[in-house]
């Protein structure tokens, strides 16, 4: 591989200064600005922060060809120029989903002398290894990678594990309960050779919303999520990988040196590699990648500090570059708009409220909180009524638009507690998963 994936170096050092950043911010207007000018530091970042992300929501409505790409990527390829594909997926204890998953692969509408299936288990204690024996014989495609618990690197390792042994022009990686429709592979391989892409990630669909308010609002999340990177695309910004359901070009990860085995989050790590290595990403909306959302709050709670924990190593990791001029001035003014809104914003807000509680004085930065929370709230309803593949989408009427939204202030609470533990306690690395219960398959 041409160049070893960064080890983050400094990473507490770097989370106590950004955290004292924070803490400046939303102490400094209580502190040092009469009352009558306390807002001016909000109502600022409002005119600028929120012009960014209404942008970002609004671009993405008006580009049509983001919304139309399933039928762009239709035109006609022969099998013939398809590349061979390597589908690899990283499992520990997955015996409820597994079977289903290798189903799903193996229906695939793609010549099947250019696909094959790599299950790494990861050092499962369940009927893994059972049911794993069991499926390679059912499956002559499927390959069995066995690592042991102490293996080390979490879903990284587990992957580069594999890279040892795979050969395909592409790498397609899922999650255990990944499903996906027939065609899907076809249509997303197509899309990422004639748009030239280095990846392409699908958009993540909530098979189980129905399940409870939980599961909805997740549902809900996935498609504003889906539109945001879709804006950030349209304005020339970063659009990100989200760990399942991506199509990695082989050539383009070895360039970027495989996968970290130094972070939580290797999607988001791998994003911010192959867009300083100047390797473009591409966002399809349909078809989706559908997986299961998680059910409890406490679920959500330690998925979220994961998600929040790699967010944060990635920009701490690699701010020389990202700041640099390796990339061009719409990425970086996207990434920077980007980091103020979904890492420093919530700090930042907690710090103004608990000086707000010491000095017995109105929050100062309610007006940027409640633009983001209305862009929010926007993209939720443009996502949710845009037409699409897989699961329905919860319908954008008001009262679910504002549940969601309320829904979305967990992350006001993540940010500032994962923050505060990366500053004051080391990190060690583990493989941390969702558990997947095994929801109704789709219908073949």
């Amino acid at each position: 591989m041409a160049a070893a994936a960064v080890t983050g170096q400094y990473r507490r050092g770097k989370t106590v200064l950004f955290l004292i950043a924070c803490g400046w911010a939303g102490a400094a207007p209580h502190c040092w600005l009469e009352p009558s000018k306390s807002l001016l530091p909000a109502i600022t970042l409002v005119f600028l922060l929120g012009g960014y992300g209404l942008r970002t929501v609004f671009l993405r409505d008006r580009d049509k060809k983001l919304l139309n790409a399933t039928v762009s990527s239709c035109e006609s390829l022969q099998d013939g120029q398809l590349p061979t594909v390597d589908v690899l997926v990283a499992a520990r204890d997955e015996e409820t989903v597994l079977e289903r998953l290798v189903q799903r692969i193996s229906s695939l509408h793609y010549p099947q002398n250019k696909l094959t299936t790599w299950i790494i288990d990861d050092g499962s204690q369940d009927q893994t290894p059972v049911l794993l024996d069991q499926l390679s014989k059912q499956f002559p495609k499927l390959n069995v990678i066995r690592r042991s618990i102490s293996a080390g690197g979490g879903k990284s390792g587990a992957l580069n594990k594999a890279l040892t042994h795979v050969k395909g022009d592409w790498l397609l990686i899922l999650d255990a309960d990944a499903q996906l429709e027939k065609d899907s592979l076809h249509r997303l391989v197509r899309y990422a050779k004639q748009g030239g892409w280095s990846a392409v990630q699908l958009r993540k669909a909530v098979i189980n919303s129905s399940q409870n308010l939980l599961t909805r609002f997740q549902a809900m999340e996935m498609a504003m999520d889906a539109v945001i990177q879709q804006g950030r695309f349209a304005s020339g910004g970063a659009v990100e990988l989200r760990g399942n359901g991506q199509l990695l070009l082989r050539r383009a990860l070895d360039k970027c040196g495989g996968f970290n085995e130094d972070t939580v989050t290797d999607d988001l790590d791998l994003s911010f590699r192959l867009l300083i290595a100047g390797e473009w990403v591409g966002i399809l909306w349909d078809p989706p990648v559908q997986e299961e959302a998680v059910d409890t709050v406490s679920a959500l709670w330690r998925q979220r500090q994961r998600w929040a924990e790699g967010g944060l190593q990635r920009f701490f990791d690699y701010w020389p570059a990202l700041i640099s001029d390796r990339l061009t001035v719409s990425q970086r003014r996207d990434l920077t708009c980007f980091f103020l809104l979904q890492y420093a914003l919530p700090l930042v807000a907690f710090s103004d409220l608990v000086t707000a509680l010491l000095t017995r004085t109105a929050p100062d930065y309610w007006p940027l909180s409640i633009a983001a929370f209305s862009i929010s709230g926007l993209a939720y309803w443009s996502g949710c009524r845009t037409t699409s593949e897989g699961p329905d989408l919860p319908r954008p009427e008001p009262f679910s638009l504002l549940m969601a939204i309320a829904y979305l202030s967990h992350w006001f609470l993540v940010i500032p507690w994962v923050t505060i533990r990366m500053a004051i306690f080391p990190k060690k690395l583990v493989w941390a998963k969702t558990n997947h219960q095994g929801q109704k398959p789709l219908s073949v």
